[in-house]
């Protein structure tokens, strides 16, 4: 094993990502949507990984999710910022940083463009409708955009400067992340109890939509790199983090992916 593989291991970013990615998931749906149901009077019904049936609708449950994805998204950035050891550690929350700030962003964009998902129903009976859904896709397409720059500048520790080691670096990083989350949302989605079209509006949108932004942001830091090139930070095999990403594939597909059902008060 070269000493490069050993610094960037595939099988622990994969675990990393799985990891990451279904934390948002249910932070969206069970502590964002399940919680605003309990905080307005409701009663949970459903919790799945693509939807959040609660006994009451109203704006405040249609928009827990989005806001439990920022809250946790800012938590990440926080304890980012105060670890200092750790790159495994750093990268999970540099990760779930990342793909909560996107999911959040492309909701907003999402929903004012199509017409669907949560914060068309945040906005419903507001009128004028255009103006409203207008509002939403231009503050999904600012935050999208300001959401990935920030990624950007948070996630240079762990690619060094120097070209093109730099480039590769960080494609690996989130590429790799972008089709693991992708995947294990959409093979979730395929057990839902409502039916295939979540796994279109839901599942692929949230995944391979909504955090998009993965897959195309290593093309951007580009330039000359700077006299003093710092070394990245290594993420080098962890039996700890795979056994974990395996766990959650299991715990997420077996018991997100058809539902759980809570009993009626």
């Amino acid at each position: 094993m070269s000493k490069k593989s050993r610094d960037l291991d595939l099988w622990t970013v994969a675990g990393i990502a799985v990891v990451a990615f279904a934390i948002a998931n249910f932070s969206h749906e069970g502590l964002g949507h399940g919680g605003a149901c309990v905080l307005n009077g409701g009663h949970p019904l459903v919790l799945s990984s693509v939807h959040f049936e609660c006994s009451i609708e109203n704006r405040w449950i249609a928009s827990g999710g989005t806001i439990a994805n920022f809250i946790l998204a800012v938590i990440c950035l926080l304890a980012l910022r105060a670890v200092r050891h750790s790159p495994r550690l750093r990268y999970f929350l540099w990760l779930s940083m990342t793909i909560n700030l996107l999911q959040g962003g492309g909701y907003f964009l999402f929903s004012g463009v199509g017409n669907i998902g949560d914060w068309a129903d945040v906005i419903k009976g507001l009128t004028p409708a255009w103006i409203y859904r207008v509002g939403l896709a231009l503050l999904g397409a600012v935050t999208y955009i300001s959401f990935v720059w920030l990624a950007l500048a948070m996630i240079k520790p762990f690619t060094g400067m120097a070209q093109p080691e730099r480039w590769q670096r960080a494609k690996t990083l989130t590429l790799l992340p972008y089709f693991v989350g992708g995947c294990l949302y959409t093979i979730a989605g395929l057990f839902n109890p409502v039916g295939m079209v979540l796994v279109a509006i839901s599942a692929a949108a949230a995944s391979f939509g909504g955090t998009s932004g993965l897959a195309w942001m290593w093309q951007v830091p580009r330039g000359k790199p700077p006299k003093d090139e710092p070394v990245p930070e290594p993420i080098e095999r962890s039996r700890a983090w795979i056994i974990a990403g395996v766990v959650a594939v299991i715990i997420y597909i077996a018991l997100l992916g058809p539902g759980i059902r809570f009993s009626r008060p």
